[in-house]
């Protein structure tokens, strides 16, 4: 399995693959915030991993085993941003609160996050039930606030 650091730069990866058609270096250093010279580092580490195939100044292609992984990557940051919504999770925290946490958790933990994903899309009553218990809690708080 590739490491969290691996695992971002697949997921970045499949992302430009999907938009544009290609990935870049410069497309992905900007998309990670890293320089050029990091993101060439880590192609030739997935290269001799065998999710990528790269080739100096011609680009870099997903394999089979990267497309399957970086696909994997895509969905599970969708269903994990889902879920936080779901839940009542401020927008604003959202993105940064999936980014704490995908890399922590378990391909187990994620299947039953998908399973309660369908069941509370399924009873739309229950999300809005928490998110009135968030509301009180936020209302308890302001008010017991100095």
């Amino acid at each position: 399995m590739p490491t969290p650091s691996m695992e971002d730069y697949l997921e970045n990866i499949y992302k430009l693959i999907e938009q544009k058609g290609y990935a870049r270096v410069s497309d992905i250093a900007e998309a990670l915030e890293v320089h050029p010279s990091s993101v060439t580092k880590m192609v030739q580490k997935l290269d001799q991993s065998k999710y990528l195939v790269y080739e100096k100044y011609r680009g870099l292609v997903l394999t089979p085993k990267g497309k399957k992984i970086g696909k994997r990557l895509v969905d599970r940051h969708h269903l994990l941003e889902q879920f936080l919504r779901l839940i009542g999770v401020s927008e604003e925290l959202v993105y940064q609160d999936v980014e704490g946490i995908e890399h922590h958790l378990s391909w187990d933990s994620i299947t039953c996050i998908e399973n309660l994903v369908q069941y509370l899309e399924q009873n739309p009553e229950l999300p809005k039930y928490l998110q009135s218990l968030k509301e009180e809690e936020e209302e308890v708080n302001d008010v017991s606030s100095p």
